[in-house]
């Protein structure tokens, strides 16, 4: 039983230990999520390609499940990604982004927002996005 588990926290670590959360100029992510309030409470899907190791670009849409005014976003975001900044660990960035687009109620519509985002595997995490919009869900490097 003890060789069980010593194999098993050896393969859980490596697993992890070489799990970054962003990844530079390149970097591919998806994250899909529930969007909890702002222009709509309903889901959210989002891409993002990474330009250099500070900026990445991406589009994204969000479709709302119970509002009377707004059906869909459709839009484009950038984001500045800070962990390199402040030395983070590689599993965590924190990322201040800005989304541009189109409302389904003839609208523009403008997100600011704050984005945190952790990977547990090399491929897989959680993201949390605080701002006029807010989300949470999971992320998937590609």
């Amino acid at each position: 039983m003890k060789k069980f588990v010593f194999i098993l926290c050896t393969l859980l670590g490596t697993i992890t230990m070489y799990s970054q959360s962003y990844d530079g100029k390149g970097d591919k992510m998806i994250n899909l999520g529930y969007e909890a309030y702002g222009y709509g409470e309903g889901v959210k899907a989002t891409f993002d390609y990474g330009l250099t190791d500070l900026f990445s670009v991406g589009a994204g849409a969000s479709v709302y499940l119970n509002d009377d005014e707004n059906d869909y976003y459709i839009y484009a975001r950038t984001n500045l990604h800070l962990g390199i900044v402040f030395d983070l660990p590689c599993k965590l960035d924190i990322y201040p982004g800005l989304a541009l687009g189109y409302l389904s109620s003839d609208k523009v519509g403008i997100s600011g927002y704050v984005g945190f985002r952790y990977l547990f595997t090399e491929r897989f995490g959680l993201f949390a996005e605080i701002g006029n919009n807010g989300a949470i869900g999971l992320s998937f490097n590609l």
